[in-house]
């Protein structure tokens, strides 16, 4: 791998990582528990409440993906950075710079898929 691809890739990162942090905020606002105080009907409590378990969900997803992008900032310069972790083969740099937190080549994340 180039030095021009990793620095393309760590702007890939840096740019994802600046999204996420932002949509974090935005869910951590939407996650706050609803007051019981709040007047509202039990039907529109129960269709909050529903929203809130899937922007729950996706806050974990984003600060799972965040925890991630970090960590491949951190290695972006290991000798090691790009390589498939099963069959040791370069990962595409098209790959990379769409999901660059990818430990695993096309073909090896087609085959462990499940």
């Amino acid at each position: 791998m180039t030095d021009i691809q990793r620095q393309k890739i760590k702007e890939k990162i840096l740019e994802d990582l600046n999204s996420l942090s932002s949509e974090i905020r935005e869910l951590e606002v939407i996650c706050q528990p609803i007051s019981p105080e709040c007047a509202l009907g039990d039907l529109a409590r129960f269709e909050l409440m529903n929203d809130q378990v899937v922007s729950e969900k996706a806050l974990k997803e984003s600060r799972s993906r965040e925890n991630r992008l970090k960590y491949t900032l951190s290695k972006i310069n290991d000798e090691t950075f790009g390589l498939c972790e099963v069959c040791e083969e370069e990962i595409s740099i098209q790959r990379l710079l769409i999901l660059p937190e990818s430990t695993l080549c096309i073909e090896c994340a087609s085959a462990y898929s499940f």
